[in-house]
């Protein structure tokens, strides 16, 4: 189950697309009945800091390390390290707990993960960014 090295950029845009996706579906999906200027700068607010000190640095750190190899082929889940799956399986189990045990307001999982998956789904589109960008590179 060996892909080419630049695949793994595509399957990081994928997996972090769809996660964001989602999210920003749950959190878009509560945010009718707490639409204000402030819940908006809010979500603008977790989208910024998300994007400034996890995900962003996460796409480049990624990017950086898939570069690196010197191989052209790789197991299909090296997109990822084992930290980068388990802050993945983290985010996951809090999000459920959080939902599925009542445990934060509809408030905030309108403003929070609007914010939030908005974040997610931008790393998955910069994944997939560079992902072309590599692929430029080897036809050019």
């Amino acid at each position: 189950m060996k892909v080419k090295r630049d695949t793994l950029l595509l399957l990081a845009c994928l997996v972090w697309g769809a996660a964001g996706f989602n999210i920003l579906r749950i959190g878009l999906a509560a945010y009718p009945a707490f639409r204000t200027a402030l819940n908006f700068c809010l979500s603008a607010l977790v989208f910024a800091v998300f994007q400034r000190f996890v995900f962003g640095p996460l796409v480049k750190k990624h990017t950086a390390r898939i570069r690196a190899y010197e191989e052209e082929r790789h197991f299909f889940l090296k997109f990822f390290d084992k930290k980068a799956f388990a802050v993945m399986a983290m985010m996951m189990t809090g999000g459920i707990a959080l939902r599925a045990g009542g445990l934060a307001p509809e408030r905030f999982i309108a403003v929070f993960y609007t914010g939030l998956g908005a974040s997610l789904l931008l790393a998955g589109a910069l994944f997939g960014r560079n992902y072309g960008a590599a692929l430029s590179r080897r036809r050019g």
